[in-house]
């Protein structure tokens, strides 16, 4: 069949049947010229030049279409429509789209971030800073989440993957975090954050860093960061403590290395393996993963770190101090020795006391007693309450002193041990210090107690009267007794 009989025959031009002849499957259309905007042909230059001005801006504060259509007509009388604007702008941005060379991975290096998700710690709702580290050769990966991504959290999350895996990477690709890096120097130098400097020189890590603002640079990380706030935070976790949540997601990254993952015929643990055989032994100690910091005790026994106040025993008042912060401590030292812990306090401007801290001062003033903070939220068994009542009610401001130094045996003892030598106490009626400490003493040796009056007379007589019927009826008829 000739083009003509074929055109008349399908209905078509001949020029489309000569079209087809020259192609199998049909091209589609295809421009032959380059497309014509007489109304804006005579602004791209402006386009161009505002376009190239707003990469070196904030990326929040960049032209919009609408807004360059906007000043082309307010600053340049441009006569034209807005989606000639818009569809110009869009194929600006498509030319001048970043590309990206594919990489390979060799086995034993590392990538980490942080990213944040929502989870409930303790029955309370609050973001989650959720360290990363992934291996690209592998894919494998570990993570672990913190109330806040500060210094510590960076060093601990390291410490706990190594851990995790066994082994060191040779080097780590970072983002250019302030945790990490103090300032960028010229020539691309990175002054490294002091606590960071003592983890890599530990670990004898090799350090690398991405280029500013380009997370693509550790790509492999940035997906994993996505990915675990998709399938480990989704429902969001609820767990009762922070140790309970990263349990569960050490278990999660371990059953993710069964996964084959796609354009790999081997599972993520047999690349890994691969990874680990390339890696470093870890020392024989690992980092402690602490800020260390000095401090000075002030009027109230209260040093202040990070914004917080933590109280220290009052013999150390108007003393310097050193403190090291962890993620889920702080600890307190004076000289060589330990003389306070504290759980972190991550909320601003609050103090946090240990009561036993205060119990030598209040021993001397105490009239403070029902008014000391320190003591305001200590939440101690009813039988505590009952003893002083019985205290103050025989030897009133001397008994609150005597109540304050059984508080005291807190010092020593243990407060399981001592709640039973209180509660032995108000049932054989000997409320006093002295036989407290006698009960707490018998029950740490396993021995029966020896409160006999006699040889101890210091011990106070409880004595309690029976009343008979016929003094109730005497009263009743208003006889005397």
């Amino acid at each position: 069949m000739s083009e003509r009989a074929a055109a008349v025959h399908f209905g078509v031009s001949r020029a489309s049947v000569k079209k087809i002849m020259e192609f199998s499957i049909p091209p589609g259309y295809r421009r032959t010229a380059n497309i014509k905007r007489p109304k804006l042909d005579a602004f791209t230059g402006f386009i161009d030049q505002w376009l190239q001005e707003d990469l070196s801006r904030n990326r929040k504060q960049r032209h919009t279409a609408k807004r360059i259509f906007e000043r082309l007509r307010d600053e340049q009388a441009f006569k034209g429509g807005y989606t000639t604007v818009k569809n110009y702008v869009r194929e600006h941005g498509r030319r001048n789209r970043e590309m990206f060379v594919p990489l390979a991975h060799a086995p034993g290096h590392a990538q980490a971030d942080f990213g944040e998700a929502m989870a409930v710690i303790g029955g309370v709702e609050q973001k989650a800073h959720f360290f990363a580290l992934d291996l690209p050769h592998s894919d494998a990966c570990f993570v672990r989440a913190y109330p806040a991504a500060v210094s510590e959290a960076w060093i601990d999350g390291h410490v706990h993957a190594f851990a995790f895996f066994g082994r060191v990477p040779q080097s780590v690709l970072y983002d250019n975090d302030r945790c990490l890096v103090a300032r960028i120097l010229p020539g691309g130098i990175r002054k490294r954050a002091k606590l960071f400097s003592g983890f890599l020189s530990h670990y004898f890590i090799h350090d690398r860093y991405g280029r500013p603002g380009k997370g693509n640079d550790k790509g492999a990380v940035e997906g994993l960061v996505g990915f675990a706030r998709r399938n480990f935070m989704v429902p969001i976790p609820r767990f009762a403590t922070w140790e309970a949540l990263n349990v569960w997601l050490a278990e999660q990254c371990r059953k993710r290395q069964a996964d084959v993952l796609r354009g790999h015929s081997d599972s993520i643990g047999q690349r890994l393996a691969r990874d680990l055989e390339a890696m470093m032994d870890l020392p024989a100690s690992p980092f402690d993963a602490c800020d260390q910091a000095a401090g000075q005790v002030n009027s109230q026994s209260l040093v202040r770190y990070k914004t917080n106040d933590y109280s220290v025993p009052v013999a150390y008042g108007h003393r310097d101090v050193w403190l090291r912060g962890y993620v889920d401590q702080v600890v307190i030292g004076c000289g060589g020795d330990v003389i306070a812990r504290h759980p972190r306090c991550w909320d601003r401007e609050d103090m946090v006391f240990d009561p036993i801290h205060y119990l030598p001062l209040l021993e001397q003033k105490v009239g403070a007693l029902d008014q000391a903070a320190p003591l305001a939220r200590w939440d101690l068994p009813e039988e505590f309450a009952t003893l002083r009542r019985l205290m103050e009610a025989r030897m009133i401001k001397a008994g609150r002193r005597e109540y304050v130094q059984v508080l005291r045996l807190l010092e020593t003892f243990e407060m399981g041990d001592l709640h039973i030598a209180i509660k032995n106490a108000l049932r054989m009626g000997a409320i006093g210090f002295d036989a407290v400490k006698h009960l707490v003493l018998c029950q740490i040796e396993q021995r029966p107690p020896k409160l006999d009056l006699d040889v101890y007379p210091y011990l106070p007589r409880a004595n309690v009267g029976t009343t008979s019927a016929a003094s109730y009826m005497s009263l009743m008829q208003g006889q005397p007794g």
